[in-house]
């Protein structure tokens, strides 16, 4: 099977809090149904995240890891940079700076 069918790219944008986090979280335990090996969450075109959203993104990760499917991130800005750094969450996540930079890394797996 085609490694680029195995994973699922989910977009976030604009501002991450409490009020969508909770959905943010169900789209991407959805995904466990897809088939998809690796869930990589695409960051670029988020303004703010919050730390209801920061949990939300760690249950997912931990839901997503259970069933044996990898979760990472791309394209953080400044601000959501700082929040992993100082929750330590910047352990926790594989980040890519880009999608390209994850595409090379899952090409040179093959």
């Amino acid at each position: 099977m085609n490694q680029q069918m195995q994973v699922k790219v989910v977009k976030l944008s604009g501002i991450v809090n409490t009020t969508n986090s909770q959905e943010l979280r169900q789209n991407i335990t959805n995904l466990i149904e897809s088939g998809a090996k690796t869930v990589l969450v695409d960051c670029q075109d988020v303004t703010f995240m919050d730390s209801s959203a920061l949990g939300a993104l760690v249950l997912a990760f931990k839901t997503l890891r259970a069933a044996d499917i990898d979760m990472v991130l791309c394209s953080i800005n400044e601000q959501v940079r700082i929040l992993f750094e100082l929750t330590g969450m910047d352990k926790v996540f594989e980040i890519f700076s880009n999608q390209d930079d994850f595409n090379q890394v899952l090409l040179s797996k093959n």
